[in-house]
C-alpha cells in the first residue's frame, strides 16, 4: 500500500516506468512515464540555466498546453517555484508580477510574447515554448531522469512550489505561497476523498496559471494515479465534447462557467457522457441542482483558498447548500468584524432560505492552527491576514445551529445600506431563482446620502427580455429578501463580464456603476416600481451626489 508523499516531486517520480496514459491534450497523448521523463528533462534545463544565488523562481506565461504541467512537475523535480503568471494582465502590471516574484526565468508560447514587447525585465531570460531554440536547449537533457538534478539539497516538504498570484479586489495581486508538503498532502487528501483512482481522467479547463486547476485538479490525479486532459482555455461549447473524447471523469469549475454550461442550448445527448463529479465554488444551489438535473452530475462546492489559512470539509448528511464543517484541527468562527464577537448562529426556514443574515453573517475566521505560508515579500498584506493571532479570511459566511458553514460572499463584496450589513452572495442565491436570468451579480454602488445601494447585473437568458413588473413580482414573492435587500438598479447585460479565472469581474462592475451603455432600472427613492433609467434620471443622481458631496461613484 503506498503511503502518503512528503512533496510533489514524489508523486512526479512515482510515473516512472508508468506507460498507461498520463496528459492528453487535442490528439496528443503522452504516458505517466513520458511525462516524468519530460519534467525531468526541463529540472535539468532549469538548474543548468539558473544563475547562481538567484531566487529558485521560474514565471509561467502559458495557456493549458502540456508545458505547463511540465514545467510544474520541472519545479517540483528540483526543488524550486513556479509562478503563475495571468495572461490577461498587461505592460507594467504584469512585468510586476513578474519582477516580484523574483523570475529569472520565464517561460512563455509564441501567442503570448506580444504581451512582452516594450517591458522591461531585467535579468529575465525568456523561453519561448515550440521555437527552434527551445528545442535545442533540451535536448542535451533528453535523458534526464527524476532527481538526477536539483537545487540546493533538493525539494523536501518545506520547499516552494507555487507562489500563486490571489484575485484580490483592490491593489496588486498577492503572491501566496505553497509548499511541497502543504500541495502533496492536499492531493492526497482530494484523491482520498473522491476515491480517484488510475482508471480516472480529470479534465482541467480552468487556468492552471490559478490554484484552482493545480491544487484541486492536476494534484489529486497525480495522488490518485489518475490521467489529466487539458484544454488550452474554458469552452462551454467544446466541454461536452472534449469530455466524450478523453473520457473525463471529473473536473473543477467556479460558479460562472456553471452558469456558461447552463447557458448552452439543451441536447438530447447532455447525459451521454463520463463525467461522475465536478469540484468547485461559488455555483450556488440552484445552478448546481440544474446541473445535476440537466447533465446527472453532481457538484461538490469546496471551500479551501490557495493561502492554505482554513478549509471546510463536506461530510454526509451536510445540508444542500452548505459547504461542511470545519476540517480537523480548524478552530473555525463565524466573527463580526465591527465587534470582534462571534456571530448568532443562522435561522434557516424549511427551504434554507436564510432568515436572519443581519446577525448571523460575519468573517469566517480561523482560531487554530493555520497551515498559510505566507505572501512573497508583502509582510503587510500576512499581518493583515494574521491580525491578532487569528487567520482571517477574508470571506463571509454563517453558521447554522449544526455547525454546518455557508459561505455568503468576499468582506469585498459587503454592501452597507441604511447601515444594515448586507452580503451580497446572499441576494445573488435569492436572484439566481428568478427563472429568466442565466446569471446574476450584485454589488455596492455610492447612495446618494450616505453608504450603499443595491445594484444587480442581470444576463437573461436566451430569449428573454427584461419585464419590470414580472421582476418586482419576483422580489416581492422571495420570503427571505430583507427590506433593504431590493436592487435600486438594475443593469440588463447580454453577459456578465469575467476574469481570467472565470470568476465573475466585480470590479469591473463596481467601477461602472450605473454610468454604462446598457439599459439600467432603478426604482427613485420613494416611488413605486422600476422605471428606465434616462438622461432626466440621471442629472438629477449627479445632481444628488454633487450636492452631497460625494464623488464615490463619479471618481471610480
Amino acid at each position: 500500500m503506498r503511503t502518503t508523499p512528503e512533496t510533489v516531486a514524489e508523486l512526479i517520480a512515482r510515473q516512472w516506468g508508468d506507460h498507461r496514459p498520463g496528459l492528453r491534450y487535442e490528439s496528443t497523448v503522452l504516458t505517466r512515464h513520458q511525462s516524468a521523463q519530460q519534467a525531468a528533462a526541463r529540472a535539468a534545463l532549469l538548474v543548468d540555466l539558473l544563475p547562481p544565488g538567484a531566487e529558485p523562481h521560474i514565471g509561467v506565461l502559458l495557456d493549458n498546453t502540456p508545458e505547463f504541467p511540465l514545467w510544474l512537475g520541472a519545479a517540483a523535480l528540483a526543488g524550486a517555484a513556479v509562478a503563475g503568471i495571468n495572461p490577461t494582465r498587461r505592460g507594467p502590471e504584469l512585468a510586476r508580477d513578474i519582477l516580484h516574484t523574483d523570475c529569472r526565468i520565464l517561460v512563455t508560447e509564441p501567442a503570448h510574447l506580444p504581451l512582452l514587447r516594450g517591458l522591461d525585465l531585467p535579468g529575465v531570460r525568456i523561453l519561448v515554448t515550440g521555437s527552434e531554440e527551445y528545442a535545442a536547449l533540451l535536448a542535451p537533457f533528453a535523458g534526464a531522469t527524476p532527481g538526477e538534478a536539483v537545487l540546493g539539497g533538493g525539494p523536501v516538504p518545506g520547499s516552494r512550489l507555487l507562489l500563486y498570484f490571489t484575485s484580490g479586489s483592490t491593489g496588486a495581486p498577492k503572491a501566496a505561497v505553497c509548499s511541497q508538503g502543504r500541495l502533496a498532502a492536499a492531493g492526497a487528501s482530494l484523491a482520498r476523498t473522491f476515491r480517484v483512482t488510475p482508471d480516472d481522467v480529470h479534465y482541467i479547463c480552468m487556468p492552471l496559471f490559478h490554484g484552482n486547476a493545480v491544487i484541486a485538479d492536476w494534484l489529486p490525479a497525480l495522488a490518485g494515479g489518475a490521467s489529466v486532459a487539458l484544454r488550452r482555455r474554458f469552452s462551454a461549447t467544446a466541454f461536452l465534447d472534449d469530455v466524450r473524447a478523453h473520457g473525463a471523469t471529473y473536473f473543477t469549475y467556479v460558479g460562472r462557467a456553471v452558469q456558461y454550461l447552463l447557458a448552452t442550448e439543451p441536447r438530447p445527448d447532455d447525459r451521454d457522457h463520463t463525467l461522475r463529479l465536478g469540484f468547485g465554488t461559488e455555483a450556488g444551489a440552484v445552478d448546481a441542482a440544474r446541473f445535476a438535473e440537466r447533465f446527472g452530475v453532481r457538484l461538490v462546492e469546496g471551500y479551501g483558498a490557495t493561502e492554505g489559512g482554513a478549509s471546510v470539509q463536506r461530510t454526509p448528511g451536510t445540508p444542500a447548500g452548505a459547504l461542511g464543517r470545519a476540517a480537523p484541527g480548524d478552530d473555525l468562527a463565524v466573527i463580526d468584524p465591527e465587534t470582534g464577537k462571534e456571530c448568532p448562529p443562522a435561522r434557516l426556514d424549511g427551504q434554507g432560505r436564510l432568515l436572519n443574515g443581519k446577525e448571523a453573517i460575519g468573517e469566517l475566521v480561523n482560531r487554530g492552527r493555520s497551515l498559510f505560508e505566507g505572501y512573497w515579500r508583502n509582510p503587510e498584506a500576512e499581518a493583515a491576514r494574521t491580525r491578532d493571532g487569528w487567520y482571517w479570511t477574508g470571506d463571509l459566511f454563517f453558521r447554522d445551529p449544526q455547525g454546518f458553514l455557508y459561505f455568503a460572499g468576499r468582506t469585498d463584496d459587503r454592501l452597507r445600506v441604511d447601515s444594515e450589513n448586507l452580503a451580497a452572495a446572499v441576494i445573488e442565491n435569492i436572484l439566481a431563482r428568478w427563472s429568466e436570468a442565466s446569471a446574476a451579480a450584485v454589488y455596492a454602488v455610492p447612495d446618494e446620502v450616505a453608504g450603499d445601494q443595491v445594484m444587480a447585473a442581470v444576463a437573461l437568458r436566451e430569449g428573454a427580455a427584461f419585464d419590470p413588473r414580472a421582476f418586482e413580482a419576483f422580489l416581492a414573492a422571495q420570503p427571505d429578501l430583507g427590506t433593504k435587500m431590493a436592487p435600486r438598479y438594475v443593469r440588463v447585460l447580454d453577459a456578465l463580464p469575467v476574469t481570467a479565472t472565470n470568476k465573475i469581474h466585480r470590479v469591473a462592475l463596481r467601477r461602472a456603476g450605473f454610468l454604462v451603455p446598457e439599459p439600467v432600472w432603478w426604482r427613485p427613492p420613494g416611488a413605486e416600481g422600476y422605471r428606465r433609467l434616462d438622461e432626466e434620471g440621471l442629472r438629477t443622481l449627479l445632481a444628488a451626489y454633487e450636492n452631497q458631496g460625494r464623488r464615490d461613484l463619479l471618481d471610480r
